[in-house]
């Protein structure tokens, strides 16, 4: 067996070098996000009447990043063994049936199935957070940055719908007066009709998965030795990429977690946090058009400490003031953040590992992240509930500043 050959790679690719399958990866990206962009903004408003203890309000969004997490290396696993297009496929499924329990979780106030609902959508992005990877393996190295940066592109569809989904399905579904029990029970529950969204979301990623092609599991096959992990993490690259990787998605998402609980304390309405939500998003994903070219242009250790610069301006800003206009600066900031931080730091991961050593490589890199995205997510409820909005951005800092003497230690050994 052998590493998928160049001709397999040309024919899959047209006279531009970049193949239609990334476009339509990009197209499964968008669906993935919206999903997610829907949970972030409903979940823990969701939950609220479900808890005495309002502590707890985001654990069912820590609870679908712990699935993440947990599913980042079988799913590797998997994807080596049967392709990456049955693993997304065997993902979409899952993720539909989380849709579902949601829905069943919402109008029946069930907590702990709500929060099981948000494991199986977690399974899914387990597998989704792959296609970038995917993209990667279907073009030649001097694209890589382009495809990944293609791929992210998808967010920005999720961003101009997932609020206002989230907005139109809960005023539409709280105002439904039908004569069934069940139509009394979404009539009651505006955030169940979110989740009708997600489950046509995940229906329609099963269809666009159907023209997509990927190499199948054999023809990723390489043979060669794999170093352990250690040796892997421990180069300059990797751990850099690790680090950016792990705190920049993780200082991404305590913050953004917690922004709709601070702006419901400081008397915000629902409509100015999907406001808020929005922009954010949109700054997450439209700076991918040029993300890589950037990369191509001026290094990425260069687009890296951009992104910790980025960081230091969101946690200013929102340290600085609590209004509409506030936190929407701050959160564009903290998306054009994680952008840079993410794009760059998954560029520069693929330079540090063999072609063998692929899916352990990618399959540490986002089982580290992911853990570090999972602790951020909950600790924003508690952090939020028990210090306050001051305290979640105070207590982000020592993230960034450890990224900032990261990038700077691999800028001046490049140099």
């Amino acid at each position: 067996m052998s590493q998928l050959s160049d001709a397999r790679k040309d024919a899959l690719m047209p006279a531009k070098g970049i193949p239609y399958s990334v476009y339509l990866l990009a197209v499964c990206q968008s669906l993935m996000q919206s999903s997610n962009i829907l949970m972030i903004a409903v979940s823990a408003l969701a939950c609220l009447p479900m808890l005495e203890d309002k502590s707890f309000v985001t654990l069912p969004i820590s609870l679908q990043f712990f699935s993440m997490m947990l599913t980042t290396v079988p799913a590797s696993l998997f994807m080596k063994r049967f392709g990456r297009k049955a693993g997304f496929i065997f993902a979409s499924f899952i993720g539909m049936t989380g849709g579902v329990l949601a829905i069943v979780a919402i109008l029946n106030n069930q907590f702990w199935l709500f929060s099981i609902a948000a494991a199986c959508l977690g399974i899914f992005n387990g597998f989704g957070n792959y296609y970038r990877f995917a993209a990667v393996d279907l073009v030649h190295a001097e694209f890589k940055s382009r495809a990944i940066s293609y791929v992210m592109v998808g967010g920005i569809f999720a961003a101009l719908i997932g609020p206002n989904l989230s907005t139109m399905a809960k005023y539409t579904f709280s105002e439904l007066h039908l004569n069934s029990t069940l139509g009394e029970s979404i009539a009651n529950s505006q955030f169940a009709g979110a989740f009708f969204f997600v489950v046509a979301f995940y229906i329609l990623t099963l269809l666009v998965l159907s023209f997509i092609k990927l190499p199948n599991a054999a023809a990723e096959h390489v043979i060669g030795s794999v170093r352990p992990w250690r040796a892997l993490i421990s180069q300059p690259k990797f751990s850099t990429a690790l680090i950016c990787g792990m705190f920049g998605y993780g200082v991404m998402s305590l913050v953004m977690t917690a922004t709709p609980l601070a702006m419901m304390h400081h008397a915000h309405n629902f409509t100015d946090t999907m406001f808020v939500i929005q922009w954010h998003v949109l700054a997450m994903f439209v700076p991918s058009f040029f993300t890589g070219n950037l990369i191509m242009r001026f290094g990425v250790t260069n687009i890296l400490l951009w992104g910790v610069v980025f960081a230091f301006a969101c946690v200013v800003t929102n340290l600085v003031g609590q209004s509409t206009w506030h936190f929407t600066v701050a959160l564009i900031f903290l998306g054009l953040s994680w952008n840079f931080l993410f794009i760059g730091a998954t560029s520069l991961l693929t330079d540090a590992y063999k072609p063998q050593e692929k899916a352990k490589s990618q399959a540490i890199n986002d089982f580290l992240v992911f853990t570090s995205v999972t602790i951020a997510s909950l600790s924003a409820g508690i952090l939020q509930h028990q210090f306050g909005w001051r305290m979640v951005n105070i207590g982000v800092i020592p993230l960034i500043v450890i990224m900032l003497i990261s990038v700077l230690k691999l800028k001046r050994s490049d140099n």
